[in-house]
């Protein structure tokens, strides 16, 4: 896996990451929405967890909002995502 900064500089590492499966289907799992606090993030957070849990079977919707878009997500809210949720979607623009 190779990691991309923002800053335009590529980083190495010797360490390998491992992957995770893939899912095969939705149906069951729980979703984490980790909100960046755009404008209309929330609605749009609530409309797709509405589409996701219609139309393939999601379970449950976890979501945590960041208090700015420029801040990164506190580690709770990172835990939490992670112990809760089976995958989760972050990283939304306006």
């Amino acid at each position: 896996m190779i990691i991309l900064s923002p800053e335009g500089k590529a980083q190495t590492s010797g360490a390998k990451i491992a992957t995770l499966p893939q899912f095969t289907e939705l149906r069951g799992k729980v979703v984490g929405w980790l909100d960046n606090s755009k404008p209309n993030a929330d609605k749009l957070a609530e409309r797709f967890g509405e589409l996701l849990k219609e139309k393939y079977g999601v379970v449950n919707m976890i979501t945590r909002r960041k208090l700015t878009a420029q801040q990164g997500a506190p580690k709770q809210y990172l835990d939490e995502l992670a112990s809760q949720a089976d995958f989760v979607i972050c990283g939304l623009g306006d």
